[in-house]
C-alpha cells in the first residue's frame, strides 16, 4: 500500500514537467545559447504576474522568446534586442529599467521611504522620551515619593 501510495505520489510530481511547452531552438553557437537564456531571463511576461519570459507558458512569452530567437540568428546585439522590446512593451518589460526620469521613483522611492521611516522612528521615541520624563516629574515632589513608599512598604494588619 505505502509503494503504491509512493509511486501515485511520484507520478504526480513529474506531471506539471510533462505538461510544460518545451522549446526546441537550435543555437549556431553556445554564446548565443546562453545569450538567449540571459535575455529570457532579464525580460519580464508582459501577460503574467512577476515571471521572466524564460518561466512562463503563456502564449506571448512564447512569442517573445521566438522573437529573441529570431533576432539573436539575424546577429543584432543584446541592447537592440532589449530596446526593441522595450519600444514594443514598454519598461515594464524589464526587470531593470533604465535609470530615466520616469523610473526615478522605481530606483529612489524604497530608500527614501526606508530613511523616512527611519527619521520617524527616531522622532516618536525621542518624544516618548521626553514625555516620560515630563510626566515622572510633574507627577510627585520629593515628599510625595517618600510618603508614597513608606505606604507601599507599610504592612497592613492583616499581612
Amino acid at each position: 500500500m505505502i509503494r503504491r501510495l509512493f509511486l501515485l505520489m511520484a507520478m504526480l510530481a513529474f506531471v506539471p514537467a510533462g505538461l510544460a511547452a518545451i522549446d526546441t531552438y537550435e543555437f549556431d553557437t553556445e554564446e548565443q545559447r546562453a545569450r538567449f537564456y540571459q535575455l529570457s531571463g532579464e525580460l519580464r511576461c508582459p501577460k503574467c504576474q512577476n515571471q521572466n519570459i524564460a518561466d512562463s507558458n503563456s502564449p506571448i512569452a512564447n512569442d517573445l522568446r521566438r522573437e529573441i530567437f529570431r533576432m539573436l540568428d539575424e546577429g543584432q546585439s543584446n541592447d537592440q534586442i532589449v530596446e526593441f522590446m522595450v519600444m514594443r512593451y514598454g519598461d515594464f518589460v524589464r526587470y531593470k529599467p533604465a535609470l530615466t526620469a520616469q523610473t526615478a521613483v522605481l530606483w529612489f522611492a524604497p530608500a527614501v521611504f526606508l530613511l523616512a521611516g527611519f527619521i520617524g522612528l527616531v522622532v516618536m521615541l525621542r518624544r516618548r522620551q521626553r514625555a516620560l520624563r515630563s510626566t515622572g516629574d510633574q507627577h510627585l515632589n520629593a515628599d510625595e515619593q517618600q510618603r508614597l513608599k513608606s505606604l507601599l512598604e507599610k504592612k497592613s494588619p492583616h499581612d
